[in-house]
């Protein structure tokens, strides 16, 4: 069987998740390659990839429904990121009895768009509107819990601070090593504007964001890497963090993970804001890990998902 596959192909080949659509041999090559097969206690989870389109753009999804499930997970990953790297996320989440949608956010993944590139974060909240929208239409069973990785925790961020109440997520809010601002970022901040008249991105560096020694050599050999960093992006991101920073308090209370060797965000910063903007946010501190938490060392994501599971039944805020 092979592993390869096209993503334009098998994006433009995909349907919404509601069709049913059986998954296409080039969608099980996907599926092979990013070990997304054979998930859950028994390994008989029902999967479907799909697509819908929003803000111009044509969106990824995956559903992962175990037997009878209890609620839903709803999972953003991180920049540079895609679902096919959150298979230890998507094993914790079904083996809990949860069902799983995610997509692939614009430019990143299976998903269209610039590479990795945005004009306005608020593009991803269209997004995660839409993804809401799929898993109505899916009925797919309450609470519904929010779960993001790094930038896909900055949109969780924002969108509680500003739609908290009226979410239709009132489950847990899971925020993995959360993006509000980077390490670097005052130095970053002056080289964007120094540079964006003339540069319209940088080649990106690969770094060991994980402690487990294989993570690294997957992400520099995996074909849906992004392989540069626009300053688009990083526009957006600069405008994001005024936005957040200004955004009023939040009576939700989410669950954070951190680890205090992560050297991707600003963490100590990131945690005094969420500190102020949600209403007692539990945090779990992990000394040795890194930023991808989604794909540290076995042990350490034993750790932070058995303090998550500890809390799945209590209700936010």
């Amino acid at each position: 069987m092979s592993n390869t596959f096209d993503p334009d192909h098998l994006r433009a080949s995909l349907q919404p998740l509601s069709a049913g659509q059986a998954i296409s041999d080039e969608g099980r090559a996907y599926q092979r390659f990013y070990s997304l097969v054979g998930l859950g206690r028994d390994g008989l989870v029902n999967s479907r990839l799909g697509r819908f389109e929003v803000g111009g753009y044509e969106i990824v999804t995956q559903l992962w429904m175990p037997e009878n499930p209890v609620a839903t997970l709803v999972l953003i990953h991180g920049f540079y990121d895609h679902m096919g790297l959150y298979r230890h996320v998507i094993d914790w989440a079904l083996a809990l009895g949860f069902a799983v949608v995610s997509c692939d956010l614009p430019g990143h993944g299976l998903s269209s768009g610039s590479r990795a590139s945005i004009t306005d974060f608020a593009e991803y909240q269209l997004v995660l509107d839409r993804l809401f929208v799929e898993a109505k239409i899916l009925k797919l069973p309450k609470p519904w819990h929010l779960c993001g990785q790094s930038t896909g925790g900055a949109i969780v961020i924002d969108h509680l601070l500003n739609h908290g109440d009226e979410s239709p997520a009132q489950g847990q809010a899971i925020l993995l090593a959360p993006l509000v601002r980077p390490r670097g970022w005052t130095w970053s901040k002056i080289s964007y504007y120094l540079l964006r008249a003339f540069v319209k991105g940088i080649d990106r560096r690969f770094s060991e964001n994980s402690n487990a020694p294989a993570f690294l050599p997957f992400l520099m050999a995996d074909p849906l890497q992004p392989r540069r960093l626009p300053t688009a992006w990083v526009g957006a991101l600069a405008r994001w963090i005024e936005r957040i920073e200004n955004a009023p308090r939040s009576r939700r209370s989410p669950l954070i993970v951190q680890g205090e060797s992560d050297m991707t965000v600003d963490w100590s910063h990131n945690l005094a804001v969420l500190n102020d903007k949600f209403d007692h946010p539990q945090i779990f501190m992990l000394h040795e890990a890194r930023h991808h938490l989604a794909n540290e060392l076995p042990a350490l994501r034993e750790r932070f998902f058995e303090f998550l599971t500890e809390r799945m039944d209590a209700p936010d805020g």
